[in-house]
């Protein structure tokens, strides 16, 4: 890292929800809402939190694939380190999403 007057000088990453995901947000339960939305502010400090897991992706892509889990919910996003992106993807409940459509989700953000 480095240091900018006497302070660590962070790399911030900025983030983009996009149309269907936030869809998804707003028709979650209010209190899972919350917790969806802070989980998501705090991606662009720390893209990779301790309670993510990396997804695994289909080889031709350079994003990074990962998901959080809050409860029976999962939020499904994509890092491009190159630009410092956090594309959020959906926010889906587990069971019984089984991250079948993640080829067309991720169609969404590179057409």
């Amino acid at each position: 890292m480095e240091e900018c007057r006497g302070r660590d000088w962070v790399s911030r990453y900025t983030v983009y929800v996009t149309p269907q995901a936030l869809r998804e947000i707003k028709g979650l339960p209010g209190h899972i809402r919350q917790r969806v939305k802070r989980a998501i502010d705090g991606l662009e400090d720390e893209p990779r939190p301790a309670n993510s897991r990396e997804i695994r992706a289909p080889e031709h892509l350079t994003v990074e694939l990962r998901r959080i889990r809050l409860d029976r919910w999962r939020i499904v996003y994509a890092i491009s380190e190159d630009d410092k992106f956090v594309d959020v993807l959906a926010v889906r409940k587990r069971p019984p999403y089984d991250y079948g459509d993640l080829e067309a989700l991720l169609a969404e953000i590179f057409s």
